[in-house]
């Protein structure tokens, strides 16, 4: 199967969209199939790259980390053409989407569509709201996705938003797998993460909360520094460690001055992607208090590694913390603060042996079978409705 990925996004730039990219590509070359990227030109990106197609870009609005396509959309054309593409798959509302619509729709074969991005969480960004309102969002989003074969849906919550938008397509929930070899990681020594530790201040007897994101409004890191006061109150030995960098960093750190919380928070900035693991296995818990994840790979990251999370839950992460050795999610009623103290109380061991049931729901290999599958069954139906059409042409 010959696949065409268009995407607004792909490495250097680094996001849960590209990676989610970067791990699909991987799984399904490893099964044989050939898969092509479309997408944005980047001036940190490589002279030369294997099966990739940038077209010239500009940065996108408010998010200037990230690239909009602006041309080279006959040149997209004729390269889909000659790589003679059985599907495209889009992965962005705009630029390459639009032109993996178009594409799609000349070459006569389906085109199915990730939506990755809650974009009413975002909608502040956008001239503070004032251009792009949820009524524009709830219309775009469906009119997109209904145009589409196949709609992939990470978590069981874009379904219910599609659906509350009154799209109408077929839709798939098919969460993003991890590398679970790159967390698992047994290499990392206790020794390794005690020096860890130490380079940020942390002492052995002191537990460690880790919140490991953007640093941006929406993932909510400002209510956890809120409730710490209550926290320490009860543990005087937690401390948090915010990993990670973004707009709303500056706000963060005032936040912890003016709540005296200096000796308690530490600011770490971005770490590279092959130091990430380092810091889950360091920590004693994951934390995040964000609602505007469509599924959030720093959770599977943190089950892989065997780390324990405290998180604001939604209908993707109550099913997959299942476990109470795993950690457990909270509802604004409970709160971040109650739910941390009373499971820092309980104190409940881990069990690998939980986990190890896990890792295959969460891996990479089980997303690419997952995504081959939709796709082949995408693939029959859109065969099948191109047969009937001619039938009823020649009647």
């Amino acid at each position: 199967m010959k696949i065409g990925f268009f995407t607004d996004t792909y490495f250097p730039q680094v996001s849960g969209v590209s990676t989610s990219i970067k791990t699909l590509k991987e799984q399904l070359e490893l099964k044989g199939h050939e898969v092509y990227i479309f997408t944005t030109t980047d001036p940190k990106a490589p002279k030369y790259e294997r099966n990739i197609i940038r077209m010239p870009s500009v940065p996108f609005v408010s998010f200037k980390e990230r690239r909009i396509v602006v041309r080279g959309f006959w040149f997209a054309y004729l390269k889909a053409k000659e790589y003679d593409l059985d599907l495209i798959h889009t992965h962005t509302e705009f630029g390459a989407g639009l032109l993996g619509k178009w594409i799609g729709k000349r070459l006569d074969v389906p085109v199915i569509h990730t939506y990755h991005t809650m974009y009413e969480d975002y909608l502040h960004y956008i001239a503070k709201g004032k251009v792009l309102r949820p009524s524009y969002v709830k219309f775009l989003s469906r009119e997109f996705v209904d145009h589409s074969s196949g709609v992939v849906c990470p978590s069981q919550r874009v379904v219910d938003t599609l659906r509350r938008y009154g799209a109408r397509a077929q839709m798939r929930i098919i969460p993003t797998g991890i590398d679970v070899e790159k967390f698992i990681r047994p290499d990392i020594t206790q020794e390794m993460s005690q020096s860890l530790r130490e380079k940020w201040g942390i002492m052995p007897e002191q537990k460690l909360l880790l919140s490991l994101s953007r640093l941006s409004y929406e993932k909510n890191i400002h209510k956890i520094i809120e409730e710490l006061p209550q926290v320490i109150t009860a543990f005087p030995e937690v401390r948090l460690m915010i990993v990670g960098d973004g707009p709303y960093r500056a706000n963060l750190e005032s936040l912890v001055a003016e709540l005296g919380l200096t000796e308690v928070v530490v600011f770490v900035g971005e770490v590279p992607a092959d130091e990430v693991a380092h810091y889950y296995h360091a920590a004693d818990y994951f934390v995040s208090a964000s609602t505007s994840e469509t599924q959030g790979l720093t959770y599977t990251e943190a089950m892989a590694s065997g780390t324990q999370m405290i998180v604001a839950g939604n209908a993707y992460l109550d099913q997959l913390i299942t476990d109470y050795s795993l950690g457990q999610t909270y509802d604004e009623r409970q709160g971040f603060s109650a739910s941390l103290i009373e499971y820092l109380t309980d104190n409940p061991a881990k069990n690998p042996a939980v986990v190890q049931q896990k890792l295959y729901e969460i891996s990479a290999e089980f997303f690419g079978e997952s995504m081959i599958a939709f796709y082949c069954e995408v693939l029959n139906q859109y065969v099948e409705k191109s047969f009937k059409k001619e039938k009823m042409r020649v009647v």
